[in-house]
């Protein structure tokens, strides 16, 4: 049986987990997986509920970490190696910008035959300083070159990375969207509706507006935090917010709060703004909600996004990445990252319309399920894989 080396940067909450721990578990008995990884930073959620839910246990690489460390880095380099010359894998596959860094040079050092990274987004715009970007782009260029496919979780992403950016030849980028377990987000709907808006004192009159995701610059929550200002000063006072993650910017952004004269508290109350932390079962926010929002400056493919319209929830978001790839028009109003203006009068609008916009998305969770679903993820990369291995040994 093949085996593949799985590489995540680190298991933190989010999408990736989700589909690198599907991989790992719906692919056995086609290939034997190890599914290694960094852990999460100190202001994140830990992740591994998800893999061991599945019955896997994941190795931990400690020195595997999101920020650049030389000493650190070239220590899981060196754990990563051994972990490859003892288990041997026919393919390593990486997930994300680390791991594709560290994980496959090593796999190249090591003669591994086939060698695959997915980008679950990219830090070519918004992360870096010009000199820094160039040089990643640089390296992302080496690297591709040597991998012998290159995944893209999107058709625009495909776009950006073969055109745009100039990363890798469009022939050997394959789109292969995400994948999940979406039922969760369509069962027990009422009673997880109930239950959310219960423990945070929302009335049955007020419209409660989510966004969930790191709090780090590239998210620019100060977006969400102007644009529940602006609706506010235009007479709506039935609306509360919840700001479901954390991360560097929480302080700032509690600050922020003040400065715009907006209540915030860290848990259940009568304030406008609830800062919640990590909340791991993100199918109760989103069945407590009525509205979600994404105000990032650069994306891959968001989780929350396909998430809320498996949920019926109505989305307001900025066009960044490849959000127009997964977002049905009906579910949604998209502006340009940048124009803050049209972003508020957005919020504005669709809260002023919100019962004519939710008869909209009941279409949304059939084309999530079928277009999103893990065992289509499972499928095309199968597909893959036993594509580029037949090449391999015929070059072998």
């Amino acid at each position: 049986m093949p085996k593949i080396l799985r590489i995540i940067n680190r298991f933190n909450l989010g999408g990736i987990t989700y589909n690198v721990s599907y991989l790992s578990r719906h692919l056995q008995g086609d290939y034997e997986t190890l599914l290694i990884g960094g852990p999460e930073e100190e202001s994140e959620e830990s992740s591994l509920f998800i893999p061991h839910s599945l019955g896997l246990e994941p190795e931990i690489i400690p020195e595997l970490r999101r920020s650049i460390n030389p000493f650190k880095d070239l220590l899981a380099y060196r754990k990563i190696k051994k972990i490859i010359r003892t288990y041997q894998p026919d393919i390593v596959h990486t997930h994300a910008s680390k791991a594709g860094f560290i994980g496959r040079l090593a796999a190249f050092h090591c003669g591994v035959p086939v060698v695959v990274h997915t980008f679950h987004g990219h830090v070519f715009k918004g992360y870096f300083g010009n000199f820094k970007t160039s040089v990643i782009k640089n390296i992302e260029r080496y690297l591709a070159n040597k991998s012998q496919a290159i995944i893209a979780i999107s058709e625009l992403q495909k776009k950006e990375l073969t055109v745009k950016y100039k990363i890798s030849k469009a022939e050997k980028t394959h789109v292969i969207p995400l994948g999940f377990d979406l039922s969760r987000f369509s069962t027990s709907t009422e009673e997880k509706r109930k239950n959310f808006r219960e423990k945070y004192g929302v009335h049955n009159s007020e419209i409660a507006i989510v966004i969930i995701g790191r709090l780090a610059p590239i998210k620019n929550h100060y977006l969400f935090i102007d644009s529940l200002a602006y609706v506010k000063e235009k007479g709506v006072n039935n609306i509360r917010a919840f700001i479901v993650g954390d991360g560097e910017m929480k302080t700032r952004l509690m600050r922020y709060c003040d400065e715009k004269k907006l209540g915030h508290s860290s848990g259940p109350g009568n304030e406008m703004i609830c800062f919640t932390g990590w909340i791991k079962e993100a199918d109760i926010p989103l069945a407590g909600c009525d509205l979600l929002c994404l105000t990032s400056d650069n994306e891959g493919t968001p989780v929350s996004l396909i998430e809320a319209q498996a949920a019926s929830r109505f989305i307001v978001s900025t066009d960044v990445g490849g959000i127009k790839d997964i977002l049905l028009p009906a579910c949604g109003f998209l502006s340009p990252a940048g124009n803050a203006k049209l972003f508020q009068e957005n919020l504005l609008r669709a809260v002023q319309n919100l019962p004519h916009l939710q008869a909209q998305t009941s279409s949304a969770a059939l084309f999530v399920n079928k277009k999103f679903s893990y065992e289509r993820l499972c499928h095309d990369m199968k597909n893959l894989y036993d594509d580029l291995l037949s090449t391999a040994k015929s070059k072998s």
